[in-house]
């Protein structure tokens, strides 16, 4: 979800010959990002608490009742899905304000601008998320 929402709208940042990396021009294009995915999910959040209520019918057909309760279920677990996004895209903000965006969380090399770009909200850099994959995925076996 987070992919589509910002490749949507957002054009690729395209670093200066020279330019630092994290940047505050970098910075700021991530943030505006950051902000604008916020602000949509926020947007959905409410549109979806609205219709909950507008559509509040009871049905006396129990297979219209329990239609309704499955779409409700499942949009509400998308709900769920996007709060969780949210406080994921707050820890981000707070981590670009602090000046340790844009470095991974376990190595401390960069992330990368097209790695962040697809994933803004990432805090480890492609080998170490790699080999937590491969971790989890031993685990799991």
């Amino acid at each position: 979800m987070e992919e589509e929402l910002s490749q949507k709208r957002f054009t690729p940042y395209k670093p200066k010959s020279n330019e630092a990396y994290m940047s505050k021009n970098q910075l700021q294009h991530f943030r505006s990002i950051l902000e604008s995915l916020k602000k949509d999910m926020g947007e959905d959040i409410d549109r979806t608490v609205h219709t909950m209520q507008d559509e509040a019918t009871v049905f006396a057909d129990p297979n219209d009742r329990a239609s309704q309760e499955t779409d409700i279920a499942v949009e509400l677990r998308n709900r769920d899905r996007e709060r969780k996004l949210i406080k994921k895209i707050d820890d981000t903000l707070a981590r670009i304000e602090a000046g340790d965006y844009g470095f991974c969380d376990k190595c401390g090399v960069e992330i990368g601008i097209q790695r962040l770009e697809a994933r803004p909200t990432a805090t480890l850099c492609i080998d170490c998320k790699t080999l937590d994959e491969l971790k989890e995925k031993q685990m799991v076996k």
